[in-house]
């Protein structure tokens, strides 16, 4: 499974979609995707057109999303104390941790903020 970071649905779904065509290619390679509750948390607060949101709920249904919880926070936390910088990062640790909880790889645009983190596989797209 694939775990989409707010990075791709932003880049994919919104503006001149440049990674629209990636994900379309991972569809049909039959990559299962999905996404955390906090990535959607952070899609849904940002400007988004009634278009784009009906795009994302076609993809992606917002009852769907992963939940963040207890075995989540465990993973988040012990991250938290592992990494540099871990105060500016907690988000991106949340969201890390949702995909090293579910035994999937997490698809960013940001790997920078990701590739430090201890468990965590980063999905690279062919495309």
């Amino acid at each position: 499974m694939i775990l989409l970071d707010t990075s791709v649905l932003v880049d994919a779904l919104t503006g001149r979609r440049h990674s629209s065509t990636a994900l379309s290619g991972a569809i049909s390679q039959g990559e299962r995707l999905g996404l955390s509750t906090l990535v959607l948390y952070e899609w849904l607060r940002g400007p988004r057109n009634e278009a784009e949101l009906q795009d994302q709920e076609a993809l992606l249904p917002a009852s769907a999303a992963f939940p963040f919880g207890t075995s989540e926070a465990v993973i988040a936390a012990g991250l938290y104390r592992r990494v540099a910088r871990a105060r500016q990062r907690e988000r991106d640790l949340a969201i890390a941790a949702s995909a090293i909880a579910r035994d999937a790889v997490l698809w960013t645009l940001n790997d920078a903020d990701f590739r430090d983190l201890p468990g965590l596989r980063l999905y690279t797209s062919s495309a």
